[in-house]
Parts: C-alpha cells; structure tokens; sequence
C-alpha cells in the first residue's frame, strides 16, 4: 500500500489562487506517489461561519473545486469532515493527551487574543473552544487515519509540530499506537500575496477566486494595490505584489521581459494587470468548465463525498479502535 498524504481545506470562503498555489497544487502532485486523502473540513469551519445555508454553499464550491483541479475520487479518498463519526470521539481521546499550555500558544487563538488586548477587551472575549481546541480537532483529523505526510502552508507548520507532539505523548504512555507525520512545505509557495499585498487570505477579503465569474475576477485583478509611479519610471519589483504574482502564472521568459521593464521602466500596471488577468483565466481554463458543470451537479457531488466517506471510515476504524483498547475504554 502507498504511504499516506492527507490535506483537507475549511470551506469558509471561495477557493482562491492562495489555495490552489499554496494547498490544492501541491497535494494534487503527490497522487503519484502517495493514497491521499483530501476532505472538506466542515467541522473546522464552525469555529467562524454560523451561517447554515451558506456553509453548505462553500462546501459544493470546495468539493467541486477538489474534482475540477484534479482529483480522481476512484484512485484517491475524497469525503466530508462530519461523514465521520469517528472523528469527535478520537478528538476527545486525543484532547486528554494534549497540555493546554500548548494550545495556549496556537497561532490562531494567540492572534485571537492579541487583537482583543489591542482593542482593550478581556483576552478571551468572543473566542469560543472550538478555536481553542482547533489543533486537537486537526490533530484527529490526520492521525485517525496513520497517515504519513501532510502537505501544508507554512502558517500550518505549527499545527503539523502539535499534531506530532500530541502523538508522541499518546505513545509515551501506551506505547507505539498512532503513526507520527511528516509535514511537507513547498518552499517556492510559503507566501502567496492578496490584491493589498497582504498575504492572500478569506480573513482580508483580498483573494482573486479561482472560479469567479471572468467579469469578477478581472475586476479583483484590476484592484491589486500599487505605488503611483508612472510606466516610464524604474521600479524595484523586489516587493511589488503584482510582480510576485506574475511569477506565478506567466512563463520564465515573460517574467525576465517584465522584470526588466520594472527595473529600466516601461512597467505600466494597468497593462500588466490585464495580462495577469488573462494568464489566470488560460491556467484555469479547463477546470473552470469542469467546476461549472460539476457545481450544478450537487446529488453527483454528495454521492462522491459519502462514497469516500465509507472508505475514510474503513482506514479509520482500526487506529481508534487501537487507542480506545490502549486507553482502557474498548
């Protein structure tokens, strides 16, 4: 059997270039070499998105960008978080081997309470535990299924290092049940710029979404932040965002012809933004159209998702039946 490589993704906004360039591209380069299982975190996206209908609507999105962008649901596990009951029981488990000191340092809740403190407010005010306890859930979500590697961003480093470190105080105790994973982080992706130059990010409002419509996705390419400088001015393109997210999508030669207009001047970013615009909808192009007739499928969608669930389950099961008999609860 392949080794392992899970990845899943929070459907709490479109998928954008930042996922795709940072998450959905380097996951869906490991089904050569690897079984990987990828699922919609439904579960993680209650700590922030109260809105039923809504939820629901990001999950489609998600799943069908999963299947337009690549993946083989017959050669690979794809499912939904919360078709696996397993998951809140080896959570809990889990949650009774994992010192709060080391959820205290969590990036997102420290976030969380560093902007409360900046506004004056108590530490804690409006965080609920599900935030809190989000590395334990995430914990859950990888080693329920032994796996091996975990592809991630490099603002999900941390919750690889915790997952491990929650794994590693399980087998102190009972011995080597769980499998402790691997994090992989694609170097050249680590940080993908939004249209403000801040990191790409559903939190800022500031993504370019892979699948919006062409009118709409023009029109966020055209409100990529720039300085004022006119096209005949030198420019460093050094920390342009525009030029950073050129290099993502134009050739190696066109980015030497562009960085050289930036360096001796000829750069004009209206005409630029236009042509980053173009390159966005030719790189996609294919798996626009499969995402149009596949988010109009939703009953193909759900059968995909609850197929994968079964087989996610059957890989389950084992491993929390190891720890519940490790424990003492089986």
């Amino acid at each position: 059997m392949k080794p392992i490589a899970l990845t899943g993704i929070k459907p709490t906004g479109r998928p954008h270039i930042g996922n795709y360039l940072g998450m959905y591209r380097p996951a869906l380069s490991l089904m050569e070499n690897y079984l990987g299982m990828y699922f919609v975190a439904d579960y993680h996206a209650l700590t922030s998105l109260n809105d039923p209908a809504m939820l629901q609507s990001l999950v489609y999105e998600v799943a069908a960008s999963w299947l337009a962008l690549g993946l083989d649901p017959e050669e690979h596990i794809f499912f939904r978080q919360s078709d696996i009951p397993e998951i809140p029981e080896f959570t809990w488990i889990l949650s009774c081997f994992t010192s709060k000191g080391l959820l205290n340092r969590a990036h997102a809740y420290k976030a969380a309470m560093d902007e409360n403190l900046a506004l004056g407010h108590d530490p804690d005010e409006g965080i609920n535990a599900g935030l809190f306890y989000y590395p334990v859930l995430m914990a859950a979500d990888i080693l329920l299924y032994g796996s091996d590697v975990v592809p991630v961003g490099l603002d999900q480093k941390q919750h690889i290092e915790i997952t491990r470190d929650i794994a590693e105080a399980f087998n102190r105790t009972y011995g080597e049940v769980l499998k402790v994973p691997e994090g992989l982080i694609q170097e050249s992706v680590m940080k993908v710029p939004g249209i403000d130059g801040r990191k790409m990010s559903k939190s800022y409002d500031n993504t370019i979404p892979i699948f919006a419509p062409e009118k709409e996705l023009r029109k966020r390419v055209m409100r990529i932040v720039t300085d004022s400088k006119r096209p005949e001015d030198p420019k460093d393109p050094t920390n342009d965002n525009l030029f950073a997210l050129l290099q993502f999508f134009a050739s190696p030669e066109r980015i030497e012809e562009i960085r050289q207009l930036y360096v001796n001047g000829g750069a004009a970013y209206g005409t630029l933004k236009k042509e980053l615009a173009e390159l966005i909808l030719s790189h996609f192009s294919d798996a626009r159209e499969k995402f149009n007739t596949l988010i109009e499928d939703k009953p193909y969608i759900d059968k995909v998702l609850m197929q994968g669930a079964e087989k996610a389950r059957e890989m389950g099961k084992p491993y929390l039946k190891a720890a519940r008999k490790a424990t003492g609860i089986d």
